[in-house]
């Protein structure tokens, strides 16, 4: 009855989207209490922006920076990605899905491209673009 998606298509299902957030929320709170046994991951204040899922449910890849540039990002994805099998038991303990997706971290550039936009808007070419009426060309 499902029809199937191919990677060209619309974009993501409900379902993964509402996947994803619930991995978002659970991976955030596990991170924040500081339930991992590594002390190096728990000194850290990192930041999960999205999740999103892949089509079948089974990948997971978590966008992620560390807050106000304590510590650089790849350091982050390297302790979360060696403490990959700890964060996967926690955050699919509470919820009921049929796998328990494979964890991926990437940094979240999400701040970087909002800065690039900032910068485009307030570039006088671009104001006076903006000013002008839409009938005059």
């Amino acid at each position: 009855m499902s029809k199937s998606r191919s990677p060209s298509g619309q974009g993501p299902s409900q379902r993964q989207l509402r996947v994803g957030e619930l991995i978002r929320r659970t991976l955030s709170d596990v991170l924040n209490r500081g339930e991992i046994h590594d002390p190096e991951l728990n000194a850290m204040s990192i930041t999960v922006g999205e999740v999103s899922m892949s089509n079948d449910l089974k990948v997971a890849t978590a966008y992620v920076t560390p807050l106000m540039g304590s510590v650089p990002v790849q350091d982050a994805i390297a302790a979360l990605a060696r403490n990959k099998a700890e964060l996967r038991h926690r955050v699919v303990n509470g919820l009921t899905l049929k796998y328990a997706p494979d964890l991926r971290f990437r940094p979240d550039e999400t701040f970087d491209r909002l800065d690039e936009t900032r910068r485009l808007f307030s570039d006088p070419v671009v104001q006076r673009d903006l000013e002008k009426p839409d009938d005059a060309e």
